[in-house]
């Protein structure tokens, strides 16, 4: 089934393609790349940043955006997608996940390879690079580790690496072979590229929420934050050993955190990632019974949540994610023991940041942008200084003290399954540039 906003097929692409020459005024540059904010205008020609400087005149022929009282910052990137094509596109596709994506302001995105067929070849990887090709938002296809993610046998990964590959993940899964991660990084090292890794030790996660006093009086069953922090310590070990590159994702417990903090001090060449909705919510919204707050990890305990923030103000997490994970209703609105784990993020990401770190000063804008723009470019070896004459325009436009109301009806994913469904949040994306193309929110 289609869904449907408006008459508008979300299924269709819904940007257009920027004038020959935009002029956006009177806005204020915040280049979290060079950690500086300044009042400019941006000259764009045929798609491509011409001049940034005071009072460019709007000459014949030229489109403006008026973005007074807006930021203006380099794209947003997520390094944590599931597009779901090919295989389910009942839950989203190529277009609708970009449209979702450039709906919150992001004009790069890395996708999983846990799709039908799995991404474990370059016939695959290559078929999805064709079918990414003409949109607003760059779509990074992340080929997996081991061939159909079962951790038993490595995928071609040189051949993988020269056909475009910027990473790999067996996301979804834990790589539960130490043997299996070794060889990985040894690989993965000789590209320069890193392994990113979905941290779980399976022996102990057959529950459906955290081990807390929460699950204890629901009397539902539970996984463990060791079943997280087991495989981030020995995958440090690993990582220490071969000296290669691990990027551990959604990190959701105190006890990561702190295997993370002691392994950066030691300039291990470790990097992980936070979501949304583990910097935002507790377990305690599991007592809702609502499927919209079962994810994989699941929601953590307030010392949890405490403890990210600690990391995140620390640079000890580098990027935040969404871990963006569709799924139809008719999958999600069952018992909770039943459900799917996952959550859409795709479009509530950059509103989360500005609502549950910006506004109570648990980052600064600045260093909010910067673990969304120039930290995840970084870690999968883009180019992060966007902001200057010649490049692309790749550009993001909003308002971080407009309030909006997030409402599932409305997103542009094709599923409903957010997490923050009526939450009123600070921050909106106003316009998102890239590949010559712009969308209008």
């Amino acid at each position: 089934m289609k869904k449907m906003i408006n008459n508008i097929n979300l299924s269709e692409p819904l940007f257009k393609p920027v004038a020959k020459k935009l002029l956006i005024k009177n806005g204020t540059v915040i280049d979290a790349y060079a950690e500086k904010e300044f009042e400019s205008d941006i000259l764009i020609i045929n798609g491509v940043i011409e001049k940034i400087a005071q009072s460019i005149k709007a000459e014949k022929g030229c489109e403006v955006i008026d973005a007074k009282g807006m930021y203006i910052s380099a794209g947003f990137f997520d390094m944590h997608v599931h597009l779901r094509e090919p295989g389910y596109e009942q839950a989203e596709n190529i277009v609708s996940g970009t449209n979702a994506a450039m709906s919150g302001g992001i004009t790069g995105l890395a996708a999983m390879a846990n799709t039908t067929p799995c991404v474990d070849n370059k016939f695959i990887l290559k078929d999805i690079q064709s079918r990414s090709k003409e949109l607003l938002v760059t779509v990074h296809q992340i080929p997996a580790v081991t061939i159909k993610r079962e951790g038993k046998v490595l995928a071609e990964m040189t051949e993988l690496a020269e056909n475009g590959a910027l990473a790999f993940s067996d996301d979804g899964n834990g790589i539960q072979s130490s043997e299996t991660m070794k060889g990985a990084l040894e690989y993965a090292k000789m590209f320069g590229t890193p392994i990113l890794v979905h941290p779980e030790d399976h022996s102990f996660t057959e529950g459906v929420m955290n081990e807390s006093f929460t699950s204890t009086e629901l009397g539902m069953s539970y996984i463990p934050a060791i079943a997280e922090s087991i495989n981030i310590a020995r995958d440090i070990e690993i990582a220490r050993y071969v000296d290669g590159k691990v990027h551990f994702q959604h990190v959701s417990a105190k006890e990561s955190v702190e295997l993370i903090r002691k392994a950066k001090k030691e300039k291990l060449k470790i990097t992980c990632e936070v979501t949304p909705h583990h910097f935002s919510l507790t377990d305690d919204k599991v007592r809702t019974f609502s499927t919209d707050y079962k994810m994989n990890p699941p929601l953590r305990t307030q010392e949890d949540v405490d403890a990210i923030h600690k990391a995140l103000k620390d640079g000890i997490i580098d990027v935040i994610a969404t871990d963006h994970a569709p799924h139809p209703s008719e999958k999600k609105n069952v018992e909770f023991d039943f459900a799917p784990f996952g959550v859409l993020g795709l479009e509530t990401m950059f509103s989360a940041g500005i609502t549950y770190l910006v506004k109570p000063k648990k980052l600064s804008l600045m260093e909010f942008l910067k673990k969304i723009t120039v930290n995840p470019r970084k870690i999968l070896n883009l180019e992060p200084d966007l902001l200057k004459k010649g490049r692309t325009a790749e550009i993001t436009i909003f308002d971080q003290n407009k309030k909006w109301k997030v409402d599932r009806r409305k997103l542009k994913s094709l599923s409903l399954n957010t997490c923050f469904h009526d939450d009123t949040h600070y921050g909106k994306v106003l316009y998102t540039i890239n590949n010559g193309k712009i969308f209008k929110a």
